[in-house]
């Protein structure tokens, strides 16, 4: 009979990277959204990063083709920029808890199909249309949102330390600004 011992051990593994309180390397996914607003959301600290939206759409979208791939979806990938790094120039309190449900969704989803799976020996084989197996791919799920989840964090202490005005409406911003004039920031 076979075993889904080491199934089960990515998925607790999965979890804890997504949701977990007591990651021992920081953070959790979850934890690192936490007090995310959507001003926050949309700020891109400068014209060539990403924001926390795009980066959760971006978390996102990896999820839904590790999914798919598991589902055994050979033709699923990920063609277009707009497909990976999604743009959200202006994001509201309804679009960012919808960016935020969708990434939950997937998690539940990515977990799900991990369940249904029968044996270990699944995790051996490649994914269609790739030259990695399951393991590999499923793994750099739980690598993917580590670090991404240090980019959120990174990116609120940067947002923090702006000292921007209540009703500042959290713009990009700009690598010109007051911190190359000598502004009381230093």
């Amino acid at each position: 009979m076979e075993t889904k011992e080491e199934i089960l051990r990515i998925i607790d593994v999965l979890n804890d990277t997504y949701e977990s309180e007591e990651a021992w390397y920081g953070p959790s996914v979850v934890e690192a959204l936490r007090d995310v607003t959507p001003k926050m959301a949309e700020l891109r600290l400068s014209t060539n990063t990403h924001s926390i939206a795009e980066i959760v759409y971006h978390m996102t979208t990896w999820r839904i083709f590790a999914v798919r791939k598991i589902q055994g979806d050979a033709e699923f990938d990920i063609k277009t920029q707009d497909k990976d790094w999604k743009k959200f120039p202006i994001v509201d309190e309804f679009e960012w808890e919808a960016i935020q449900m969708e990434l939950s969704l997937s998690q539940e989803e990515l977990v799900s199909e991990l369940e249904k799976i029968e044996s270990d020996s699944f995790l051996e084989e490649f994914v269609p249309g790739r030259d990695y197996s399951y393991y590999t791919m499923i793994h750099g799920v739980i690598q993917h949102d580590v670090y991404h989840a240090g980019q959120i964090g990174l990116i609120k202490k940067a947002v923090k330390g702006m000292r921007l005005d209540e009703d500042d409406n959290y713009g990009a911003f700009d690598d010109r600004s007051d911190f190359d004039q000598g502004s009381e920031y230093y």
